[in-house]
This record gives structure tokens, C-alpha cells and sequence, in this order.
């Protein structure tokens, strides 16, 4: 199991910011697997590095994978915009 962590004081303030129950749930599920569940995929261009999933309505997280310490890495969580 991935235990998760944050990038910056950016993003851990915007991760919980966003965390209430029903979003920590979903986050035990993306900890068994950060690849495939709540539709986790690679992005492209120059997030290329990164990974993102979806918790809902508009809320998606941008995040990095750290196999070698089980790590989920938090770089953004919002709406599509943190994409931009």
C-alpha cells in the first residue's frame, strides 16, 4: 500500500483543503493502486511526469508515483485548471 505525501505547501494546503470523508475513502482505494484506480492515467505534454485521477464532479488530483518508498506524491488537486 502508497501512503500519500505533498510536493510543496501549495499542494498540501490544497489537498486538504478538499479532503473530507468521502474523498478520504477514495483516497484508500488510490493507495492500493495509484495506476488504475479512480481512473488514473498518465497525462501528456508537459505534466508528462504526472498522473491524475478523478474524486468527482470537477476535483481531480495531479500527482507523481514513488514505487522505490510506496509514495503518492500530491503536486495539485482542484478542478481542471490546475492542468493549465
Amino acid at each position: 500500500m502508497y501512503k500519500i505525501t505533498t510536493k510543496s505547501k501549495k499542494a498540501e494546503k490544497q489537498f486538504y483543503e478538499f479532503l473530507d470523508d468521502k474523498i478520504a475513502r477514495k483516497l484508500e482505494l488510490l493507495k492500493q493502486n495509484p495506476r488504475t484506480n479512480l481512473g488514473a492515467h498518465k497525462l501528456k505534454g508537459k505534466l508528462k511526469e504526472f498522473w491524475s485521477c478523478w474524486f468527482g464532479s470537477d476535483l481531480r488530483m495531479i500527482y507523481e508515483i514513488d514505487d522505490e518508498n510506496k509514495e503518492i506524491i500530491v503536486f495539485s488537486v482542484g478542478s481542471h485548471k490546475i492542468y493549465l
